[in-house]
């Protein structure tokens, strides 16, 4: 959530970043319920003082005096208009909160303008895009997929978008995951393995509650939410603590199992494993001082190229504009990898800042050294990297005119061979 000073003291600067991000909230709305909510307070406030007041005044009149009698009267009367009233203010409390959550991050002074993925900037590509051959062809119209990929018996068994990874398939996935884990670990970043289901509080504090809720997957009797990402459990696992300042920055990873509805999926290009309703992804997440985490993205950003690089796949860097980046996020970058097979840009990561929204919802923070006050750290994330796309991009660009799929000297180690050959 975005300061509250800064909601009621520069409004029309949190207009402006609404509108930067072309968000429908309705900022109106929002501060006429926090003045109405202000308002009440001081009514309820006031008529405790006088409640307190009219206690004191009695204890010092003789008990059944017509004097102490009507203190009783009095104190009555008031103590019936407080109830009614913390009834109104619980009422309203819970309006105020819904629409103080619904308003979006801020984007950052360097986030372009535009509408949506049309407006994002490219700011860099590596690789060379190789020429298309005649035998380079889109991974799902490869006539061996189905002997590494089962679409047919996944949507048996669960529905469309559950694919099965099968042989060489799984343990290619297997192998991603592992390469992504080993690098993460190399660089310094500890590793966590985090649950695969979380609460309302957690969803609520990393923002995709209420904002996403249509997209996740929910289970009616526990109430509980499968993560969309690992940023979900792995940012709350500070959740409500306070920090030592020498503890930052903190650095994490995580692997996981990924669910996402994105019923109609957006319109998008769906066939393939180009966009699937459970899918595994390495998660990096960063805990920053405040005045470091611009410095910090950038980090982040370069980490996730460097591990494309050393896969050889030409890619992307995308700045995204205010309304195409997401409702959390104050800057985000976008790496998309090149398929040749499809000659289209497949997404694989995206590197957010979030400032101080999500650790304002979660309650993170550390202790300054040098004033003492607790300030909230800064929190970013960053997929290193989402396996579909990548394992997509490698099966089309690895296609050999003998149909075998050339692996990247990288992963040579972990699957016990240097290609796919299924044909």
């Amino acid at each position: 959530m975005i300061d509250l000073k800064l909601l009621r003291e520069r409004p029309d600067d949190v207009r402006a970043g609404i509108a930067k991000k072309h968000n429908d909230c309705d900022l109106g709305v929002v501060l006429a319920v926090d003045e109405e909510r202000r308002k009440l307070i001081a009514e309820v406030e006031t008529l405790r003082s006088q409640q307190k007041a009219a206690n004191n005044e009695m204890a010092s009149l003789p008990k059944g005096s017509p004097e102490f009698l009507e203190k009783v009267k009095e104190l009555k009367s008031v103590s019936a208009v407080i109830k009614d009233k913390d009834v109104e203010l619980k009422e309203l409390d819970s309006s105020w909160k819904g629409c103080y959550l619904s308003i979006p991050n801020l984007p950052d002074a360097s986030v372009p303008e535009g509408r949506d993925e049309s407006d994002n900037v490219e700011i860099k590509q590596w690789g060379i895009l190789p020429e298309k051959q005649s035998y380079h062809i889109p991974h799902y119209d490869m006539d061996w997929l189905d002997k590494i990929l089962d679409f047919k018996r996944g949507t048996k068994v669960t529905g469309a978008g559950f694919p099965f990874f099968v042989g060489d398939g799984a343990r290619l996935a297997r192998s991603l995951v592992s390469f992504f884990l080993d690098q993460a670990n190399e660089a310094g970043i500890q590793e966590v393995a985090v649950p695969y289901f979380v609460n309302a509080a957690s969803a609520t504090a990393t923002g995709q509650l209420p904002d996403k809720e249509g997209q996740m997957y929910q289970t009616v009797e526990d109430g509980l939410y499968a993560i969309p990402t690992a940023e979900v459990p792995l940012t709350n696992f500070l959740r409500d603590e306070i920090l030592s300042e020498s503890d930052l920055p903190i650095y994490r990873c995580a692997y996981s199992a990924c669910f996402r509805r994105e019923a109609g999926s957006y319109g998008k290009e769906v066939r393939g494993l180009n966009r699937v309703h459970q899918f595994d992804k390495v998660e990096i997440l960063k805990w920053v001082k405040p005045e470091t985490s611009f410095e910090e993205l950038e980090s982040l950003r370069g980490y996730a190229e460097s591990l494309l690089q050393v896969l050889g796949l030409p890619y992307r860097t995308l700045l995204m504009c205010g309304g195409d980046m997401g409702f959390s996020q104050t800057k985000q970058y976008d790496l998309e990898v090149w398929a040749i097979g499809q000659q289209k840009w497949l997404e694989v990561s995206s590197c957010s800042n979030f400032e101080s929204f999500q650790s304002r919802r979660a309650r993170i923070r550390y202790r300054d050294s040098d004033t003492s006050k607790n300030e909230f750290v800064h929190t970013l994330n960053g997929s290193g990297l989402a396996v579909p796309r990548v394992f997509v991009a490698l099966l089309e660009n690895g296609l050999q005119a003998d149909g075998s799929v050339l692996l990247p000297k990288v992963l040579h180690s972990y699957m016990g061979k240097d290609r796919i050959d299924c044909s």
